[in-house]
């Protein structure tokens, strides 16, 4: 698609009055030396000269803006073409200068975001080595004492085959994860939605978790009894996930005998909001806006003990935005984090639950 030229003819206009103005007052000034003079002589020349001057300047200009500095655009990878069919190449100096600095800044950011993403690209390659190295190092080790002659004692056979299994099922564990979101990228997991009573479904994550909660003397509980139920309508099995995954974090980074609280509000008239409340060491505010990363972690130690996927609050991330809700973290460290997300409500259940006033949402 051939380019469009814009003529502007200020450039030209402006600096043949200069050249003629001035050979104009030098020619006036000879004739006057040598006296000659003539008035409709010089005008006739200043005329002519302008009229020269105009011309050439302006194909002068035409050529060396619209030939090479369009040739350059060209040459530039990083300018995309699409940048010149919207408007046609300006012979305007102005004009130009203007273009010119929007597209740098234009490419600027696009080159800070690329260096960003590639920053994250090796965070994120060097998280999947270390977090599957582990498990598959763990499985080689056992299998090849296994080969070296332990295969022959029972006990240590039937102890080994045991911890390489778990390892397996760690290495499992996060490449379903990892599956998983993809799909959600992608767009590819199907959502089964259904309208179902969330208070039920966050008492079974409740009773679920009480025994990892009591290793720790971590007490699950409402902020209120729900004398009724709270029917919103979403994926059932995707949000069990994620309310799961939020008490699981709370316990897993919370208090020896603290506490995960949920609360269900009511946000706007189709909306409610169900927050997961703990008094656990809290996070850092640095940290926050990576915190839904995959395999981000808190803890740079390298610590494993609590195990997991490191892949949780990724998931939490992609379910609650599957379904086109919003998902939320507010954290004080030393005092305790809280996570809240949004549902939909059931269209035909009304007044289930209470309303808090004056409560922050964001």
């Amino acid at each position: 698609m051939a380019t469009k030229l814009k003529r502007s003819y200020r450039f030209a206009l402006r600096s043949s009055g200069y050249i003629t103005g001035l050979s104009s007052l030098l020619l006036a000034i000879f004739l006057r030396v040598f006296d000659i003079f003539n008035p409709w002589a010089v005008l006739a020349f200043a005329l002519a000269l302008f009229l020269i001057c105009f011309f050439i300047i302006q194909i002068r200009v035409e050529h060396f803006i619209y030939k090479r500095v369009k040739r350059i655009y060209d040459d530039v990878s990083l300018l995309e073409k699409e940048d010149f069919r919207d408007q046609p190449v300006t012979t305007d100096m102005q004009t130009l200068t203007r273009e010119i600095e929007r597209f740098a800044n234009n490419k600027k950011i696009e080159i800070e975001a690329l260096k960003i993403r590639e920053t994250y690209r090796k965070e994120f390659l060097g998280n999947v080595s270390h977090e599957l190295k582990t498990p598959l190092f763990t499985v080689q080790g056992y299998i090849e004492t296994l080969l070296d002659g332990a295969l022959d004692d029972k006990a240590v056979r039937k102890k080994y085959l045991q911890r390489a299994a778990k390892g397996v099922e760690r290495l499992i564990y996060i490449v379903r994860d990892l599956d998983m979101i993809t799909k959600l990228e992608t767009g590819d997991l199907h959502l089964e939605k259904e309208a179902f009573d969330i208070v039920e479904l966050v008492q079974n994550v409740f009773d679920m978790m009480e025994m990892k909660a009591a290793k720790k003397n971590i007490n699950l509980t409402f902020d209120m009894k729900y004398t009724k139920p709270v029917m919103v309508y979403a994926d059932r099995e995707r949000i069990q996930q994620v309310i799961t995954n939020l008490v699981v974090n709370s316990i897993k980074y919370g208090k020896e005998d603290g506490t995960t609280e949920v609360s269900i509000e009511d946000l706007i008239k189709n909306k409610v909001i169900i927050r997961v409340t703990d008094n656990g060491e809290g996070i850092q505010q640095q940290n926050i806006p990576r915190l839904f990363e995959r395999f981000y972690r808190v803890d740079k130690s390298g610590n494993r003990k609590e195990g997991g996927s490191g892949l949780g609050l990724s998931i939490v991330k992609h379910i609650i935005e599957a379904h086109k809700e919003r998902i939320y973290v507010e954290s004080v460290f030393g005092v305790g984090s809280e996570f809240s997300f949004t549902l939909e409500r059931a269209k035909d259940i009304k007044d289930p639950v209470r309303v808090k006033k004056g409560v922050k949402t964001a």
